[in-house]
Order: C-alpha cells, then structure tokens, then sequence
C-alpha cells in the first residue's frame, strides 16, 4: 500500500465532516489504477456531501475508464445541475462537455 494512500485514509478518519480528504482518496485511488475501490469511494463521496462538485467529472472520468459509459452519463446528469445550483458554470460546463463526448 502506498504511504501515500495510507496518510490520506486516516485524514478521511480523522476528518468524516470534509468532503476534500474522500475526494483526495477517491483520486488517489483513481492514479494508482485501482478503479474499481476509486468507483466506490466516488460513490461514498457522492452520498454523503452531493454537493460537492468536483467529484462528479472526475467519476465519471473513472467509470469511463471501466467501459461503463452509461454510468458515467448518469453522474454527469446527476453533476450539471448541482454544479449550476451552485453557481459553478465552469464545473457544469465541462460536464456538459464530458457528456457530449460520451
């Protein structure tokens, strides 16, 4: 296991109330090609703080690299709108482009 990982796992412990410390888990997952836990820490993330924008493109950036297009497609639909509630129409943007693209 990476220290990395390791180190960025017990900020997540140490922390459950901030969304960036998943997103960093999911991502680092996501960079060690372990795609399938870094789907499920994009999940996790996504159920507890949905408002947290970032996360969206970045899953279904994952999902695509599964071959699992539809899903991806689902959590940009899910993303747009939460990025446009709040006010992020960059973020919504290149979602809106991601999902063209799918």
């Amino acid at each position: 296991m990476s220290s990395r990982l390791e180190v960025i796992q017990k900020i997540v412990a140490e922390r459950p109330t901030d969304p960036f410390p998943r997103y960093g888990l999911a991502m680092e997952l996501k960079n060690l090609g372990r795609l399938d836990e870094a789907h499920a820490a994009f999940d996790a993330l996504e159920q507890a703080f949905p408002d947290y924008v970032a996360q969206y493109l970045m899953h279904a950036n994952v999902l695509t690299q599964l071959q699992r297009p539809s899903e991806a497609k689902a959590v940009l639909q899910r993303g747009i709108p939460v990025a446009k509630r709040v006010g992020n129409g960059h973020a919504a943007s290149e979602m809106e482009g991601a999902l063209d693209a799918l």
